[in-house]
């Protein structure tokens, strides 16, 4: 299955919607225009093997050169819409990309980086930029037939973090393979995920350079599904567009769960949701409340999962089995499931340690050995981890824990926050989180929440005693935070991902860290 094939079946489809503007990309228009910029990478001297970047916001012509990189053998590099000029030249640069694609959107920090960058092409799309040459004039000129060596590309995404660089995770390409391929990602999808081909509309609320709304994406367009792509995420928008275009499967994060759920109940029962088949989610563990009331209003459609852009694993739970095992992210759907012990060695049932994946490639970090060394399992380094710590229960359900780099020790007991975290953000009062360990004499380290306050929620010292004393009625005091800071606006990446170093590092006198 490719997007091809659709052209041919059925041409007229939209392959994609913009949300905002209701522009639409027919089938195709996407092979016609992935098939140009396919001879102009060729043209260019980009060669199965090679790498491109995109640099741009979700626009219509995102998609048109992505899978013209897929259909030329490319690596892809989706760079973040949010980063800075010298960001973006270290990651053009430490992939190795040969073209640089950039929205006009962003081009203050596209002109900066052609400054600060050599490569062989700099294209714009969705307007001018200083230096760049327009790529849809330069697609005009070239055949919309396909190019002679065509080959299946991959994506190389880049690691977020809030220190040091991000990481390059290449995966190996291999030369030469059809173009429609299967792979790992569309074999789950239709054994898990419901994607049959039937008259599917997919949503994806977030940014397409993260690897969760690309690969959907991507993998949902193989299946001849129409995309509507919205350009930011918007709660009531969401929901509204669900019904306009009866949306059959979506992907989102826990956060856009809460933030719907938190609209008034007359808004969210506006509109009808019943066309949903499956709403995926991940990229961070749900609380139990926020998705025991999404199935409940949605049904039995939630599902999810554990993995990571690495691709090393992935575990599955749908919305009958979660409800038997409440706070699990499934059991493993690709590579084995090992929880081990600081030294290497494996757990007993029910305990918490690291989580490690085996029976599949292990990551690999572009130009960090020490890092690709660091993901593996000091006594069996077949086994990968992507450095999160859970515990699997008597049926073989993994529970996450939380990130390990998060963990707090506070007079030698391990806290984890996360529980904390998802007790604090069913507060009404509370629109968003982050429990962090802070220095503190005697323990070495103190649990502290920074609590983002509802809209129209005034900080005060009565809210602050408040959320403690909501904490203590649901977790073991140790678990509760001792303090609570007020912050206007948390870190979050919109992605749904927290920065919380960030946060942390505010307390611990770093003042180097930021979101790359």
């Amino acid at each position: 299955m490719h997007p091809s094939h659709f052209a041919k079946s059925k041409p007229d489809q939209p392959a994609y919607i913009m949300a905002n503007s209701g522009e639409v990309v027919t089938f195709k228009q996407l092979n016609q225009r992935s098939n140009q910029i396919a001879h102009l990478f060729r043209e260019h001297g980009v060669n199965p093997g090679d790498t491109i970047a995109i640099f741009a916001d979700n626009s219509p012509r995102y998609f048109e050169v992505v899978w013209a990189a897929q259909r030329a053998g490319l690596y892809y590099v989706c760079i973040s819409s949010r980063l800075t000029a010298p960001e973006v030249q270290y990651i053009v640069e430490d992939s190795g990309s040969k073209v640089l694609v950039a929205s006009g959107k962003l081009k203050d920090v596209a002109v900066e980086t052609k400054t600060l960058t050599d490569i062989d092409q700099y294209w714009s799309i969705d307007g001018d930029i200083s230096g760049y040459d327009a790529l849809e004039s330069l697609r005009s000129a070239q055949p919309d037939t396909p190019i002679a060596d065509e080959m299946a590309g991959t994506d190389m995404l880049y690691s977020s973090g809030t220190t040091g660089r991000p990481k390059g995770i290449r995966p190996p390409l291999e030369l030469g393979e059809k173009i429609d391929a299967p792979n790992v990602l569309l074999a789950l999808a239709k054994a898990l995920a419901k994607a049959d081909g039937q008259d599917m509309v997919y949503l994806s609320p977030a940014p397409l350079y993260h690897a969760a709304p690309l690969r959907w994406c991507m993998t949902f367009t193989r299946f001849g599904a129409t995309l509507i792509i919205m350009e930011k995420f918007d709660p009531e928008q969401f929901l509204a567009l669900v019904e306009k275009y009866k949306v059959t499967h979506t992907q989102l994060v826990p956060t856009m769960f809460v933030r719907m759920l938190k609209l008034p109940k007359e808004v969210r029962e506006k509109y009808d949701v019943s066309s949903i088949r499956s709403a995926i989610h991940a990229a961070a563990p749900c609380p139990v409340p926020v998705k025991e009331q999404m199935i409940q209003w949605w049904g039995p459609v939630i599902e999810e999962y554990y993995a990571g852009s690495e691709g090393n694993g992935m575990t599955w739970i749908n919305s009958h089995d979660w409800l038997n095992h409440k706070g699990s992210v499934g059991k493993p759907v690709h590579g084995e499931l090992h929880i081990c012990d600081d030294e290497g060695n494996e757990v007993p049932v029910g305990e918490p340690g690291t989580i490690y994946y085996g029976g599949t490639a292990p990551p690999n970090y572009h130009n960090d050995p020490e890092k690709t060394k660091g993901a593996l399992n000091p006594k069996h380094p077949e086994w990968s981890t992507l450095g999160d710590v859970g515990r699997v229960d008597k049926d073989g359900f993994l529970y996450l824990t939380d990130r390990k780099a998060f963990m707090i020790i506070s007079g030698g007991v391990n806290i984890y926050p996360q529980e904390a975290e998802n007790v604090l953000i069913t507060h009404p009062k509370v629109a968003d989180v982050a429990v962090i360990g802070v220095p503190h004499d005697e323990f070495g380290e103190e649990v502290k929440a920074v609590i983002q306050p509802a809209d129209g929620i005034e900080p005060t010292e009565a809210l602050a005693d408040e959320l403690l004393e909501f904490c203590r009625s649901k977790l073991a005091k140790i678990k509760c935070p001792k303090s609570v800071d007020f912050d206007p606006a948390l870190p979050r990446h919109p992605t749904g991902k927290l920065y919380k170093r960030l946060v942390q590092d505010r307390y611990w006198g770093k003042t180097d860290s930021r979101i790359v």
